[in-house]
């Protein structure tokens, strides 16, 4: 399906062909031509080898997903043309580099029935007479790709420059590739009429990543200390505090395993230090004896977990969002937490500093969920929110010669308990991993054992009336009411202004969480009773947060829209959707 005013481009190729560097410099020239872009990447784990591709869609409109088919895929090697050939769009073209690629029945047939055009460049051989490195190639075809699109290539040449300000020897040469790409000449290559109307005022727009805006949020939130050890799609908020490590200070340590990770960021919290975390499924599996240890401790701890499909390695290179029930109830024993979803860089900002605040406060673990599709795609985005206030939650100074040992846990109307750090003031308690009295101190018995459980549980009851409800995208009264978390927001808002826009004959509304747990069902149950349909959309296989909704509330929705292969919802399968229930519903 493609979608009207919007065109989309894929380069492909084998992992260390340069395909993310490509992508990357498509989805900065785009904007700078003052375009709006989306970017999507797919990579296999291997360093090198396999397939991997970049795609831009890109706009005269905002947008923020992916589409499931592009207009034109550029291709560097084999194992990409046999994996990419089928997602090019009717009339669509492919541009490949791949000396002697021989197509099968099955790929001649479907480009006969879709009237697309395969053309070769050979590139490798004009990159070497013009100079240039084998490495170029990438290059070069970007500049095919660039005139046929008709876009500047002042703004792409900029752009160029700055991806390789750390190699200035390789600049000239980049720039005569892409001219030697640029007058390339071919019968079956016409230049594309885009049609798009350019916004000059939004070249000075951010690309950024959902990791890179979590690390920002970091930043912003006080974190003095990140430990991780590196595990997709996670690794990257990693990689990039550590780049800007020496202009904030923090203390960034990638860690052995993740059961140190986890140990050394309670040890820190319960210090004094604002501290975090990242991992991915398999990561947090191993860090819950620990979750249970800062939750009886009442210790913040604040983890970032990145969702990709599992069981076991899964597809770990891939997107998925089936760790909610996990991030939700994983741990011995019962012990209140909080939650949340990031969906996008903005909500990804923010969290980050809200999870260290409601840790701290409420001294509890926080989880924060992201994905690949949110966790690496490049966004392009105005600004960042402003940041918001930190708040330690710590006993005021004036009040620490007040304080006697059994405050540290005494039990209290909400659940939450007075905190001052060790060494802070006189009176001194255990953090003791057994249940235990307000100082610390080991107990067995049964009255005060339940007393301090019940206490800690009552932070969960406090905790459904200080976080926000889900937010509604659209009108109250809808025919479909769509309900969701985390990526899928990106897909579902865009479908529904496209079918809007269209002067689409159904009411359509979005309901989106992202303070996940405790639930709050509330305002999902009010718009059920106008709706005449609602419908879950998760990116997992068993509807998760449609079973934690049932689990809290009893309601079940009309309709589950799942998708579990470690791929994103693309914003036609949403369209689709919509305009199969406009076909029934007529």
């Amino acid at each position: 399906m493609h979608i009207q005013n919007r065109f989309v481009v894929k380069v492909s190729g084998a992992s260390g062909q340069g395909i993310n560097s490509v992508g990357e410099t498509i989805s900065k020239a785009i904007k700078e031509t003052g375009l709006y872009s989306f970017g999507y990447r797919e990579y296999p784990s291997l360093i090198k080898g396999g397939f991997a591709s970049f795609q831009v869609d890109f706009s005269s409109a905002p947008l923020a997903s992916s589409s499931d088919k592009c207009d034109m895929l550029l291709v560097l090697s084999v194992s990409a043309f046999s994996v990419y050939y089928s997602s090019v769009a009717k009339d669509g073209t492919i541009i490949h580099s791949v000396i002697g690629l021989q197509q099968s029945e099955e790929q001649q047939k479907y480009f006969s029935e879709n009237n697309i055009k395969v053309v070769f460049v050979p590139a490798q051989q004009l990159v070497k007479e013009a100079g240039g490195h084998p490495l170029m190639v990438n290059t070069f075809l970007l500049g095919v790709l660039w005139q046929l699109l008709g876009l500047s290539f002042d703004h792409l040449i900029e752009v160029l420059k700055r991806t390789f300000a750390k190699k200035p020897e390789v600049i000239e040469l980049n720039i005569k590739m892409l001219e030697a790409g640029k007058i390339f000449q071919n019968e079956n290559l016409q230049p594309v009429t885009l049609g798009f109307e350019f916004h000059p005022e939004i070249v000075d727009e951010m690309i950024i990543s959902g990791n890179q805006a979590i690390a920002l949020g970091a930043v912003a939130a006080g974190v003095r200390a990140y430990y991780a050890y590196p595990m997709t799609p996670s690794s990257s908020i990693l990689s990039y505090l550590a780049a800007i490590s020496h202009e904030t200070g923090m203390f960034v340590k990638q860690i052995e395993d993740e059961i140190s990770v986890a140990s050394l960021t309670v040890g820190s919290s319960f210090a004094g230090t604002r501290a975090m975390c990242g991992t991915s499924g398999g990561g947090f599996d191993l860090m819950t004896e620990t979750v249970s240890l800062a939750a009886m401790t009442e210790t913040p701890f604040v983890c970032v977990l990145a969702q990709r499909p599992g069981p076991a390695t899964g597809l770990p290179t891939w997107t998925n969002a089936a760790d909610l029930l996990l991030a939700a109830f994983a741990g011995h024993g019962e012990y209140p937490r909080v939650v949340l979803a990031a969906s996008d860089p903005q909500s990804g900002y923010v969290l980050t500093q809200v999870a260290h605040n409601l840790a701290d406060v409420y001294q509890i673990p926080v989880i924060l969920l992201t994905e690949k599709q949110i966790a690496e795609s490049h966004f392009q985005i105005k600004d960042l929110p402003p940041a918001i206030e930190i708040k330690r939650g710590l006993v005021a100074e004036d009040q620490l010669e007040s304080l006697q040992k059994m405050d540290r846990y005494r039990s209290t109307e909400n659940g939450v308990s007075l905190r001052w750090l060790p060494g802070q003031c006189a009176p001194t308690f255990d953090a003791n991993s057994d249940e235990h009295l307000g100082d610390g101190s080991l107990t067995e018995d049964s009255v005060p054992a339940k007393e301090i459980f019940e206490k800690r549980m009552r932070k969960l009851e406090d905790l459904k009336k200080v976080l926000p409800d889900p937010v509604l995208h659209g009108e109250e009264t809808a025919d479909i009411v769509f309900v969701g978390w985390g990526s899928p927001k990106l897909a579902v808002t865009d479908a529904i202004d496209l079918y809007v826009q269209q002067g689409g004959s159904l009411k359509l509304s979005y309901l989106h969480y992202e303070y996940m747990y405790p639930v709050k069902p509330e305002k999902l149950q009010q718009l059920a009773e106008k709706a005449k349909k609602v419908v879950f959309v998760e990116n997992n296989g068993t509807g998760q947060f449609a079973k934690l909704i049932r689990m809290e509330s009893g309601y079940t929705p009309d309709d589950l829209l799942l998708k579990n292969d470690g791929r994103p919802f693309f914003v036609t399968e949403i369209v689709a959707y919509i305009q199969q229930s406009e076909g029934k519903e007529a």
